[in-house]
């Protein structure tokens, strides 16, 4: 039986190597003002990027250039969106990482109001975003946010008291994904494996979800056993586009099964954590997602064993283990284990790095969501995910 469910609308999607050779013959039917947001410099010095600038240069563009340097703050934004709030921008295109395409998303939407997009921020600000925006296309450098799917832009406020919420409307699904997997070469290994933790992250969490369904499993299925077979090769061998292309296509697909499934608990943490400390996301997600899943491996095998999600974690347990005798307790902490032999493979940094203290614990667990986990963690077991990564 296949029950009832709603899909939340997507781009148009360009996906494969070498389609970013399309972009110029895309933005004429936007218009000749095209502001292009990029990341710190790694895209804009590469020869991809200077390949790119060159053609619209020459073309019958009038361009104009943001940066993000790290994830966007409400003043990040506000910057970019007063610096060309007067320029008649016709589309804006995002070319970068998840922080990148989110303050692109949110730039192309103040544009069209001329405020500061703290005012329209979920939970933060007092005012309802109606959903008018300029154009945007977003084009990912690394697999790992999905953004280039979802209709929200995360943007965060970094301190004792902070903040790591969403703008979100409908209308913010950009026009056009554009996903060129042989941008992501030139990802460092330490990149290649935070963004697409999050990435697994995100696809498990959704497979997991309490608000799952049949076409959002469908999705989430394949593209955890695809990336779980990639990922590792491509942290270790950059250069192969072949497996570049499916880490690729599995974030994309993350980020589908994320808006229709939503998350559950580890990005939870991402929003509590993510307000108190400087920590890029893909680590946060990298760094809880082992021990994270198998505390609720655990609670689900003894407190709710005819629970959905322990089947679907065991049967990915059982697709990867070469003993195809395992019981579905076996199998679902095989899958576990498989998770955080990957954490450790690919040295994924520990959040205490990055200046997370036990005084941080009481807050951060007390403003942790987990709405869509499939089991309810207490507020010790919380703590013991966070304790056990410090």
């Amino acid at each position: 039986m296949v029950n009832s469910f709603k899909l939340t609308r997507t781009p148009q999607v360009i996906f494969g190597p070498g389609c970013l050779e399309g972009l110029p013959h895309l933005l004429e039917k936007f218009g000749d003002r095209q502001l292009v947001i990029t990341g710190a410099d790694s895209f804009q010095s590469g020869s991809k990027g200077k390949k790119l600038f060159r053609v619209l240069e020459q073309g019958n563009h009038i361009l104009c250039r943001g940066r993000i340097i790290k994830e966007p703050s409400p003043a990040d934004i506000d910057d970019i969106v007063t610096e060309y709030s007067g320029k008649n921008i016709d589309v804006v295109v995002g070319i970068g990482g998840g922080s990148v395409l989110d303050a692109s998303k949110a730039v192309s939407a103040m544009l069209k109001t001329g405020e500061s997009v703290k005012d329209y921020i979920e939970g933060v600000g007092t005012k309802k975003y109606e959903g008018i925006k300029i154009p945007f296309i977003a084009i990912p450098t690394t697999a790992g946010t999905g953004s280039e799917m979802t209709e929200n832009a995360v943007i965060s406020e970094v301190h004792s008291d902070g903040f790591k919420r969403s703008l979100r409307h409908s209308s913010l699904v950009p026009d056009i994904a554009l996903v060129d997997p042989v941008l992501t070469l030139d990802c460092p290994p330490e990149i290649t494996a935070a963004s697409g933790m999050d990435a697994l992250t995100q696809l498990i969490e959704s497979y997991v979800s309490s608000k799952s369904n049949a076409y959002t499993d469908s999705l989430a299925e394949v593209a955890i056993k695809l990336l779980v077979s990639n990922l590792t090769k491509v942290y270790k061998d950059g250069n192969d586009i072949s497996a570049r292309t499916v880490v690729s296509y599995a974030a994309m697909i993350s980020g589908i099964t994320l808006a229709n499934a939503g998350l559950g608990v580890v990005h939870g943490f991402a929003s509590s954590v993510g307000g108190i400390i400087d920590i890029p996301h893909g680590i946060l997600c990298g760094s809880l997602i082992g021990v994270a899943n198998r505390i609720i491996v655990d609670k689900l095998i003894k407190d709710d064993p005819g629970n959905p999600a322990l089947l679907k974690y065991a049967g990915l347990g059982k697709y990867f283990s070469e003993n195809k005798n395992l019981t579905i307790n076996q199998s679902a902490t095989a899958f576990v284990d498989l998770v955080e032999k990957m954490v450790d493979d690919m040295s994924i940094p520990r959040i205490g790095n990055f200046g997370l203290k036990t005084g941080h614990l009481f807050k951060i667990i007390e403003s942790t969501g987990q709405k869509n986990n499939p089991v309810k963690l207490n507020n010790e077991e919380l703590e013991s995910i966070l304790v056990s990564r410090l």
